[in-house]
């Protein structure tokens, strides 16, 4: 099989290449994927270029995320899985194997079904995004009749975080750093959208009664957050850009909120999987639609993850 990989840490023209691999063997409690689209997300690009530290066993294919159709099963898998139209998650976590080649192997479960509503290109860009969204939205509590903030509702998580807090039943507010942001956000529904930059962000938000922000850069949003904060509020913080957050402590005491945070790699099981749930639940009542996106092909991988890097308002998808 064809199949980008990298054997060390670098940039993304320095390690990445797209050369012949052997197509992997599913084992017990795996599935072979024969993948569409490879969806790309920050943390792909992170880990390929060091700053996610990992040890690599021999190569890495890269990113978690894609879609496909299971071409064979491992030992203990229903049979009756060959066939099936997948959206894959998770790929790359433990395993060489990541979606960026033209067959992976992964758990049977990071191989979720896709309804036939949905089309493969949707498939592959949920994975990360989406249940890290579903994460923070319900992993503790339903959001029904709530006001939420999602900071930065034009990123990949942020945007998922828009429509699946939607399809919960939730008022959302999100910030946004400029007018193609705004669009982005307003087009995934979100009821309000203020552009942070513009100044009078605390104005705009502090009466709205918001009770969970998702959260994409605390350190650099924390002063926002507490200015609209009400006793109750839970902060649900999932990226570490940038440098740590300086905790101010008696602010936070007078606010009486809650700051959790969460990696998707490392949460408690039983909320993961009730966040996959979720992804699922909204996918079939088609409450998740397809991001604003750029296609490119597997040999333009590098081209790709430096379109991340750069920041692209555009998901990455490779057409396997």
């Amino acid at each position: 099989m064809r199949a980008a990989r990298y054997e060390q840490f670098g940039t993304a023209r320095e390690v990445l290449n797209v050369d012949e691999c052997a197509v992997p063997t599913p084992g017990p409690g795996e599935v072979l994927v024969q993948l569409a689209f490879s969806g790309i997300n920050p943390t792909d690009v992170k880990a390929r270029s060091g700053r996610v530290p990992r040890v690599i066993d021999e190569f890495q294919i890269p990113h978690h995320d894609g879609s496909g159709i299971i071409k064979s099963v491992g030992e203990g898998v229903d049979s009756g899985r060959v066939g099936e139209r997948v959206w894959v998650m998770l790929a790359a976590s433990g395993n060489r194997y990541g979606t960026a080649a033209q067959y992976c192997v992964v758990i049977n479960d990071f191989a979720q079904p896709l309804p036939d509503s949905v089309t493969l290109e949707l498939g592959a860009t949920l994975g990360v995004p989406a249940v890290t969204a579903a994460y923070c939205l319900f992993a503790d509590a339903p959001i029904a009749g709530e006001t939420v903030l999602v900071s930065g509702g034009a990123g990949a998580v942020g945007r998922a975080a828009v429509q699946l807090a939607k399809w919960g039943g939730a008022r959302v507010c999100t910030t946004v750093s400029s007018d193609e942001k705004m669009r982005i956000a307003t087009e995934a529904g979100a009821n309000t959208v203020v552009n942070y930059t513009e100044g009078g962000a605390v104005d705009q938000l502090k009466d709205q009664g918001i009770s969970r922000i998702v959260e994409v850069n605390l350190t650099a949003n924390l002063e926002l957050d507490l200015a609209i904060s009400q006793p109750g509020m839970k902060i649900l913080s999932y990226a570490a850009d940038g440098e740590d957050p300086v905790f101010p402590r008696r602010a936070l005491m007078n606010s009486c909120i809650t700051i959790e945070f969460m990696i998707l790699f490392n949460v408690q099981k039983e909320k993961f999987w009730a966040a996959v749930e979720s992804v699922n639940r909204a996918l079939r009542d088609g409450g998740l639609s397809m991001p604003p996106v750029s296609y490119v092909s597997l040999d333009e991988i590098a081209a790709a993850h430096e379109n991340v890097e750069a920041g692209s308002t555009e998901r990455s998808l490779l057409r396997i």
